[in-house]
């Protein structure tokens, strides 16, 4: 009998796994630390303790068997584990599932590679569909309305999966323009540390909207270089997910930078979340990214700067505020004040 085989069982790839189940289609989901799966007894503990296991999902510890009969794959391993696993999948034989639909967000950190061209690279004859938009797990498991987009450029496969997918709580835009989402998943992750950091540091509410703003800015900037389409990043993958990831106490990101502005070290705000955050390995592959076509991206530079050359967020905030002040200045000087 055909399944769905989520590879993935954090947050995001249980809460997606429960949902499908919850849909009527039949999912196995598979992580690859034992000790760390969910459901080993009644419920989804320990990443969801008190979460029932649904109705038409199996829990694996075993990758390999569970590929017989996956009619798709949703991905939702994080960015730097996603090649080693498309390596292993191939290892194994796996012919192409109908679909790959990727829930990874982020960019490959020695390559700077978007994660489409990852799979791309890795498992070219499976057609590729990126998810992504304004979302938490906890709020896919809850049943709280969501609307995210589904980019794929096959038509037919991607309405197919919009069929499957759609309900009263998730709402689906397609788009065609994978590239576009997979980037605005990744910056948009750096740029909420950037907002955790303003309010971290207590600059308030209208530095932190301000931030945001020039964020999407940035976003499309460094987004359309790298291949996407401007629309993409003023929709619900771009603009939608930077708003939420940069405003919510439930973002890891956003908590990573709060930590770094109240002037924890980067060792001791991860160990304060404990968990994987992707935007730190993402903004060195942004960094370097962005240096390498030209492409101005100041709060990302920032952000890299206090996480991984010593900047204290304190000097990275007046740097963005004092931005272009060296060319004002003399302007200023040279006319005469009435």
């Amino acid at each position: 009998m055909s399944h769905w085989l989520v590879c993935g069982a954090g947050h995001w790839g249980t809460a997606l796994s429960v949902y499908t189940a919850r849909r009527g289609i039949a999912t196995q989901l598979w992580g690859h630390r034992r000790e760390h799966l969910p459901g080993t007894d009644a419920d989804l503990a320990p990443i969801f303790p008190g979460v029932p296991v649904p109705p038409g999902l199996r829990i694996v510890a075993e990758l390999e068997p569970a590929l017989a009969d996956a009619e798709v794959w949703l991905i939702a391993v994080p960015s730097h584990a996603l090649r080693g696993l498309l390596r292993r999948l191939r290892a194994a034989g796996a012919p192409a599932p109908r679909a790959l639909l990727l829930a990874s967000k982020g960019l490959e950190l020695d390559s700077g590679a978007r994660l489409d061209a990852v799979v791309q690279e890795e498992y070219p004859q499976a057609p590729l569909l990126v998810l992504s938009g304004p979302s938490f797990a906890q709020d896919l498991l809850a049943g709280r309305p969501l609307a995210m987009t589904l980019a794929g450029t096959d038509p037919e496969i991607r309405e197919a999966l919009l069929q499957r997918l759609r309900s009263a709580q998730l709402r689906l835009y397609p788009s065609e323009d994978v590239a576009g989402v997979c980037l605005a998943g990744a910056i948009k992750n750096v740029l909420a540390i950037a907002a955790g950091i303003c309010d971290g540091l207590g600059l308030g509410e209208s530095a932190r909207a301000a931030l945001i703003t020039r964020g999407l800015a940035e976003l499309e900037r460094i987004g359309t270089a790298l291949g996407g389409q401007h629309d993409t990043f003023s929709g619900l993958a771009g603009a939608g997910d930077l708003i939420l990831t940069a405003s919510s106490d439930l973002s890891r990101n956003r908590r990573l930078g709060v930590a770094l502005g109240q002037g924890l070290s980067l060792d001791a705000a991860r160990a304060r979340i404990g968990e994987e955050v992707e935007g730190v390995r993402s903004s060195r592959a942004l960094y370097r990214v962005a240096q390498g076509l030209g492409v101005e991206a100041p709060i990302s530079e920032q952000v890299y700067r206090v996480l991984y050359q010593g900047e204290s967020p304190q000097r990275a905030s007046v740097a963005l505020m004092q931005r272009g002040l060296e060319r004002v200045a003399p302007v200023l000087a040279s006319r005469p004040m009435d």
